[in-house]
């Protein structure tokens, strides 16, 4: 999914996760449902609006 055209990522949202379920590989906590595809894609697909809960993954530096 591109950001530059208004659309979300899910990989760069803090509630995206990767499942250990092969037939459900992607997961959002926020919406608490594990999908074949991006969670983002699921979402517009039911509700033909974009995800509401959405919020930036926060970067943690290492030293």
């Amino acid at each position: 999914m591109a950001t530059d055209q208004g659309k979300r990522s899910c990989a760069r949202c803090a509630h995206y996760f990767i499942t250990h379920d092969a037939r459900f590989p992607y997961g959002c906590r926020a919406m608490n449902f594990k999908s074949q595809r991006s969670p983002q894609e699921e979402i517009v697909a039911a509700t033909g609006a974009q995800c509401v809960s959405y919020e930036p993954r926060i970067a943690v530096r290492r030293r």
